[in-house]
């Protein structure tokens, strides 16, 4: 999700990857949605929960190519980007990661991927999906500093060192991994140019 801050939270999207015509970018996302779809499919989730979701093609992609859960709630802070033709098992619900209209321990899974870098307080964003996650969640962002390196190579945002609009923070591999460990046991993380994916897991639920 590459989405601009609005009051701290995050809507929309900049520019839709998943769309991409470039050869490079294609190669680049099958990788990252290779490897969230391996963490989904290992998690085996029944209700899932995606925070964040842009356009929704991401939702679209693991309820159809992935094990179809029960129940996929999709949400964003605004939903005036989201896609046409989403299978229909995707719930759409306008929502605020610092405020999930959801009780504690609704969903299997929660996916967040994209949305860290958008946001003020990554802090108390990601103890919200704690909060709403029975078993675990995937957190991804852009990993630092290659993906304002691989920005300034295609001659992107050179004002900005190749900072992407609406990106606040910035995190390497580690520097997410031990984000997500204030929230989850981290289980697994992985490193698909350009980012960083980390599967964690809620303490005290282990995964099949």
């Amino acid at each position: 999700m590459a989405a601009h801050p609005l009051q701290g939270n995050v809507v929309g999207n900049y520019y839709d990857k998943y769309a991409s015509k470039n050869p490079i970018e294609r190669a680049l996302m099958r990788g990252f949605l290779q490897t969230v779809t391996g963490f989904y499919e290992r998690m085996a989730p029944v209700t899932v929960l995606e925070v964040g979701c842009g356009e929704g093609r991401l939702a679209q992609h693991l309820v159809t190519t992935a094990r179809r859960p029960q129940r996929f709630v999709a949400c964003d802070l605004e939903l005036g980007a989201v896609a046409s033709g989403l299978d229909p098992i995707i719930e759409l619900q306008a929502a605020s990661i610092y405020e999930l209209p959801f009780p504690d321990a609704t969903f299997d899974l929660v996916v967040c991927c994209e949305v860290l870098e958008h946001l003020h307080e990554p802090g108390r964003g990601l103890a919200e999906v704690a909060r709403v996650a029975r078993r675990g969640a995937i957190v991804s962002t852009p990993r630092e500093p290659l993906w304002r390196a691989m920005n300034m190579m295609r001659g992107k945002y050179l004002r900005e060192f190749g900072n992407t609009p609406g990106h606040v923070q910035h995190f390497s591999g580690g520097e997410l991994e031990r984000l997500v460990s204030r929230a989850f046991r981290v289980a697994e993380r992985r490193s698909p140019v350009p980012w960083s994916v980390v599967l964690g897991e809620v303490a005290g639920n282990g995964m099949p």
